[in-house]
């Protein structure tokens, strides 16, 4: 297993947690952060044994965004720097066969709500929030954080909350349709878990094309979806986990899936 400076990573009943680890600058991203989260994405998604992922940080708050002490760390401009160390997790989120969950404490601003909004899922503590910081030094949303917000809040609410660089609480997150869970903050890690692995014990397969499905179906008219859907069917219904689990059906027993 990898050694990592600025995130952990522990895999536990099925579930992999990747957990920001810079406690010391509310975990700001730095160069080395950037660089591990691709790393550690890659580990999961390589690990039969990994069939969901947690995103989590360490200490007060998620993240309060990008180091900015580091500023370009090396790049000509802030374009390069996003394609080569930011859009690989990102991407490598999003892509993933396997649903990923963030679990949001404290404050969560800039990056950080970028990073918090790809996954899949999300679970704020009930002190959560998410800060869209752009706008107050002078920027522009990243990250994809557009893309999340405008689907979620429609166009009106995204660019007054950009604008104004405003916050989201963990309620108005939830009610938004971008935190699916909202719990107590001292029970924001145990929650989360509890949810992992109750996802981790169903159809891997049919969470992948789903994922893919879904995720897809944003951009694309009916017919498009329709015919996806369809050939997707197809993999979905020749696996062996589909014919085990018609088998544990009629018997009534519950389904076990290996995904495959």
């Amino acid at each position: 297993m990898t050694d990592f400076l600025d995130i952990s990573y522990r895999v536990k009943n099925r579930v992999a947690t990747i957990s920001l680890n810079r406690p010391q600058t509310m975990n700001a991203f730095s160069q080395n952060m950037r660089i591990e989260l691709l790393a550690a994405t890659k580990q999961a998604e390589n690990d039969e044994d990994v069939r969901v992922v947690v995103i989590s940080a360490q200490g007060k708050g998620f993240s309060s965004g990008t180091d900015l002490s580091q500023g370009l760390a090396g790049y000509s401009d802030i374009n390069e720097q996003i394609q080569v160390e930011y859009k690989p997790f990102l991407m490598a989120i999003a892509d993933s066969k396997k649903l990923y969950i963030s679990s949001v404490n404290g404050a969560c601003a800039g990056i950080g709500v970028a990073l918090a909004l790809n996954c899949d899922f999300m679970v704020m503590a009930d002190n959560a929030f998410l800060y869209m910081a752009f706008a107050a030094i002078g920027l522009v949303p990243d990250g994809g954080s557009t893309y999340h917000l405008i689907r979620s809040m429609g166009y009106k609410k995204a660019l007054q909350l950009f604008v104004e660089a405003g916050r989201l609480t963990a309620d108005e997150a939830e009610k938004y349709g971008l935190a699916n869970k909202v719990v107590t903050a001292d029970q924001l890690s145990a929650k989360t878990q509890d949810w992992a692995e109750s996802l981790a014990n169903l159809s891997p397969l049919s969470q992948s094309f789903g994922k893919k499905l879904f995720r897809s179906a944003m951009d694309a008219d009916l017919q498009t979806v329709l015919d996806e859907e369809s050939l997707t069917q197809v993999d979905a219904m020749n696996s062996r986990d589909h014919a085990s689990a018609v088998k544990a059906f009629f018997a009534k027993e519950k389904a076990s899936f290996i995904g495959k």
